[in-house]
């Protein structure tokens, strides 16, 4: 290819799939686009929760112009990362963890922004002017730009959803100064189906196309900091990083193409992790053992938090000792959880009898309050 070619998408394509993306897509970034006023409404609403980058950053990240000015086209770029088999029936396995199925292999943002890199250079040396880069971590919106590109529709559930790969696709952007012939936009297939938004086990949609983050459990076992509200704890289930229902039922899944490839294939001890085991990983085991995982970016007590609550919810009076033993971790965020699992666990007199021996002596406010409610409950 020369950058006299009228049309180089053709080429961009091919190297796109040679780089083992699954599906590539250009569109133009200089018209407005509804995202920006759909971006305001939700930071003015307080959905964002504790994640402060999306107000600091709502001005750049409401349109890709006013992230970079010169940016003339899109290349957006989609790789199928769907499930070998149902997420949803992990949810049976109470004394298991159930990682999300984006967070079970290496993480996608490594293996992405490496191949984009690729793809930029070999867009450079061709059509020459800027270009740069953006896998998820940047003040973009990649899934607007997506279904401006035509790769698919952000559903009610506000995710991407693509007729040939369902609700699984990890998207890239290249934003470039090149001038490049945009391809048509896809429309929204969901019609009057609502499975996504029934499948929420926190109900964080509070309307279709609507996501109010603060009662998300993606959001609630990755962004959230402190302790989870004691309503929403029954719902996380043993979800202890992210949540697939709402994607899982979608039923544009079942035309969905098959073939994850093996660099994101799901690693077996992320599978279906047993909660006792987690509950005892200190902060070096907890960073080797998700050394390349996504599951990394929570931190280790973060985590295990999570971990505490799905023991909680397993009902399994035999993982109780997992949770006792977290009763002197160093972490207060950990310390409450394990009280909160206990709660749920031991007899009323063993739970009476263990905070007599250890309320008292307990100084963070935060664990104090779960010893009171566990007493009065």
């Amino acid at each position: 290819m020369t950058t006299s070619t009228s049309d180089p998408r053709e080429a961009i394509r091919q190297r796109a799939a040679d780089l083992g993306f699954d599906t590539c897509r250009f569109t133009g970034v200089e018209a407005p686009w509804p995202a920006t006023a759909r971006l305001q409404a939700f930071l003015e609403a307080g959905r964002q929760g504790d994640m402060d980058w999306l107000a600091a950053t709502a001005e750049r990240r409401g349109h890709p112009r006013a992230l970079w000015a010169e940016a003339r086209s899109a290349v957006v770029l989609g790789l199928n990362y769907g499930p070998e088999t149902d997420p949803m029936d992990g949810l049976a396995r109470r004394d298991r963890g159930l990682v999300s199925v984006y967070a079970r292999g290496d993480d996608y943002h490594d293996v992405i922004k490496g191949r984009l890199k690729q793809l930029g250079g070999w867009m450079a040396s061709r059509l020459g002017g800027d270009l740069k880069v953006f896998v998820d971590t940047a003040p973009l919106m990649e899934k607007p730009l997506a279904q401006q590109a035509g790769l698919g529709w952000q559903g009610k559930h506000t995710n991407l959803v693509s007729r040939d790969f369902g609700s699984w696709l990890f998207l890239g952007v290249i934003l470039t100064t090149a001038d490049l012939p945009p391809d048509g936009p896809e429309t929204d297939h969901c019609g009057q189906c609502r499975a996504c938004l029934d499948a929420c086990p926190t109900a964080a949609f509070p309307a279709p196309y609507q996501l109010d983050a603060r009662r998300c459990v993606s959001y609630l076992t990755i962004e959230h900091r402190g302790p989870v509200d004691p309503e929403l704890r029954p719902g996380l289930g043993n979800r202890i990083y992210g949540c697939d229902d709402c994607l899982a039922v979608c039923p544009w899944n079942k035309f969905a193409r098959a073939g994850r490839e093996q660099r994101l294939a799901a690693r077996d001890d992320l599978a279906a992790p047993p909660l006792a085991e987690l509950a005892g990983l200190d902060d070096a085991a907890f960073r080797t053992r998700f050394a390349r995982s996504p599951v990394k970016r929570t931190g280790r007590d973060r985590f295990v938090r999570n971990v505490l609550y799905a023991i909680g919810n397993s009902g399994d009076p035999a993982l109780a000792p997992a949770a006792s033993a977290r009763l002197e971790d160093a972490s207060p965020l950990v310390r409450g959880a394990a009280v909160w699992a206990l709660g749920r666990l031991l007899p009323r007199p063993d739970l009476q009898a263990l905070a007599g021996a250890r309320a008292g002596a307990e100084t963070d406010p935060d664990v104090r309050a779960e010893w009171a409610a566990v007493q009065s409950a």
